[in-house]
């Protein structure tokens, strides 16, 4: 009974927090959302292995299903355009900005079918999160062994034309809250154009208005989604990678301050700072 009047106790003085501070409001949906991806990748694990029996990309829809309940939770709104492109027979690259842990939403919001993900492989040893991401066929690269990444990109580029998967790779190589872009690093194209198959780079607006890290802000909010044309590879080979990372960059720089109406901060002109592949 003892222990019950402390529970209570907390609870209210939680909700008092809550009601009273922003950051304590900030705390409690990011740890309501540790909670939930632990939770909910605990049962979509079982849903996975009872369905279909292990690792396969076919668990991504399952997965997706479950993930795109969250949005209701936060109050988050996505407005798409153009989502049809991402629906393309065939393999293909997909790219994107990365700005924080809501990401997952919003890749989840518009994922193609036989769609895979590349994750930093700690990601891998997070229990229930990392077992659903191996049941969804995620490919973790180990980005402090260069060779052994470099090789897994080599396989999974025959992969991808021999199984028909698209894959979704965030070429800032990290989350980046700058209101701008992080220079891109080199390694979804050249897993591209050793496929040959096209990039379809995907921009998300920034999050700034409703999440931020800094002002412990976390509100509900509307979350623009533009996916652009196709950027064919045919043809190219390793010499072009360079002009093709500036070309992507370039483009998915400029609508993302156009959708997030963030001026710009940089000279039409100057050359984005290209990193070395992961």
């Amino acid at each position: 009974m003892e222990l019950w009047r402390w529970l209570t106790a907390a609870l209210l003085l939680l909700l008092l927090l809550v009601q009273l501070s922003r950051t304590a409001r900030f705390y409690t949906k990011i740890g309501l959302y540790c909670v939930l991806c632990l939770s909910f990748s605990a049962v979509a694990s079982i849903v996975c292995l009872l369905r279909h029996g292990g690792r396969t990309v076919d668990n991504m829809s399952i997965i997706s299903w479950f993930v795109r309940s969250f949005k209701y939770v936060y109050g988050l709104h996505f407005e798409v355009r153009g989502q049809q492109k991402l629906e393309m027979d065939g393999p293909c690259v997909i790219i994107s900005n990365h700005q924080s842990i809501l990401d997952m939403m919003g890749l989840m919001e518009i994922l193609p079918e036989r769609c895979v993900q590349i994750a930093k492989r700690e990601l891998l040893f997070t229990g229930p999160v990392g077992l659903i991401m191996y049941l969804g066929g995620v490919y973790f690269i180990n980005r402090q062994r260069a060779k052994t990444a470099m090789t897994l990109m080599a396989d999974l580029g025959e992969l991808m034309v021999k199984d028909n998967l698209k894959v979704w790779i965030y070429p800032e190589g990290t989350r980046n809250d700058n209101g701008d872009l992080l220079p891109f690093k080199k390694g979804a194209f050249y897993l591209a154009v050793q496929a040959q198959v096209p990039i379809i780079p995907v921009v998300y607006s920034s999050f700034s208005s409703f999440y931020n890290v800094k002002t412990k802000l976390f509100t509900s909010g509307t979350i623009k989604v533009e996916v652009l044309d196709a950027v064919p590879t045919s043809g190219l080979t390793n010499a072009d990678i360079t002009k093709l990372v500036d070309t992507c960059y370039q483009t998915m720089r400029n609508t993302f301050l156009q959708i997030s109406k963030t001026p710009q901060q940089n000279s039409a002109n100057e050359e984005p700072a290209v990193l070395p592949a992961q």
